[in-house]
């Protein structure tokens, strides 16, 4: 007996997303390339120069379900992430890191930071936009130790000045549902 399945109905075509000006995307992925060379540079307090005051840095956990569950799959605020900080916090990691009293970066890292596929919309607060953007963050560190994170990151960035912008928010959706690294101790 050979079974047949029908084509699915035709969707609706697909809108492309709402075009920001090409200076304003030149100007983003530009300032996304800077940070990706700020933290593999480990110029940890530069980078940190970038976070705005009422930053939100979240990257949840994630957990495999079936297809009726996907609403969650991903940790939410108020339940356990893999990381869930504002600038203060944030602040205290790259104080820790400029110690050099580490433990689990002595010897420190080697980071190389792969930003692609940016796409960005506008909010609708004037300056500010999301930004998504898929990432590779490749970390080598002692002798064998090498670790691969991919995902996407949502990212609300805000222009502070001329030419100059900051990060708002940050939403780190990896793809590894579990983290066989030793730690998690680089920025994504």
């Amino acid at each position: 007996m050979t079974v047949t399945a029908e084509p699915p109905a035709a969707e609706a075509v697909l809108e492309v997303p709402i075009a920001v000006e090409p200076e304003v995307q030149h100007e983003l992925e530009q300032f996304l390339y800077l940070e990706a060379e700020l933290l593999d540079e480990r110029r940890f307090r530069d980078w940190y120069g970038l976070l705005a005051d009422d930053l939100s840095y979240f990257m949840p956990t994630r957990a495999n379900r079936t297809i009726r569950e996907m609403d969650q799959e991903n940790s939410v605020p108020g339940q356990i992430a893999n990381f869930d900080d504002d600038k203060r916090t944030m602040g205290w990691r790259v104080n820790q890191l400029e110690t050099g009293m580490h433990w689990a970066e002595d010897p420190p890292s080697r980071t190389r930071h792969l930003v692609s596929n940016v796409r960005i919309q506008p909010t609708e607060t004037a300056g500010e936009y999301m930004v998504k953007s898929n990432f590779l963050c490749y970390r080598n560190r002692l002798d064998t130790e090498t670790d691969i994170w991919a995902g996407e990151r949502q990212d609300v960035i805000r222009r502070v000045g001329t030419r100059k912008w900051q990060i708002a928010k940050r939403y780190i959706l990896l793809d590894q549902n579990v983290v066989m690294s030793k730690n998690l101790s680089v920025f994504l």
